[in-house]
């Protein structure tokens, strides 16, 4: 082997196109580019979501809604979780270590969803006027 003999592998290169280069070549005159306008131009660009000037689709529909932010530090425990989590002191630590809540959570409220036997104590954490209740009756505490 020497090295003015080696070459690519067969299909490892391929000639580039060259189009505008009269009728014979099957691409020329208008090179692939159908006829006047801005696309056909060099340098012819526009923006996306561009209309050609026209009042572009993303301005005419009406802006809507609104997605809170920190919602994503928000997060609800049911009263049925709490029964099966069988701790007699909850706070916020106890349930990211459970897995019951995000551990980016801040904020953490019970809902009464199920039903509680066993006594709760929760401490740094909301509750529903219904979940409250069923805590207090079960002989549990919300501070």
């Amino acid at each position: 082997m020497e090295l003015n003999g080696i070459k690519p592998a067969d299909g490892a290169k391929h000639y580039k196109r060259r189009v505008g280069r009269g009728i014979g070549s099957g691409i020329g005159k208008t090179a692939g580019r159908g006829h006047k306008g801005q696309k056909s131009r060099a340098g012819g660009f526009h923006k996306v979501g561009f209309e050609g000037g026209q009042m572009p689709l993303q301005r005419r529909l009406p802006k809507r809604g609104f997605k809170s932010q920190t919602l994503k530090y928000n997060a609800e425990v049911t009263l049925t979780a709490l029964e099966a989590l069988g701790l007699a002191e909850v706070d916020l630590l106890a349930l990211k270590q459970a897995g019951l809540v995000g551990q980016i959570a801040k904020v953490v409220k019970i809902i009464k969803t199920g039903e509680l036997t066993k006594a709760v104590k929760l401490t740094g954490i909301g509750a529903t006027a219904g979940a409250k209740a069923a805590i207090e009756a079960a002989g549990g505490s919300v501070a």
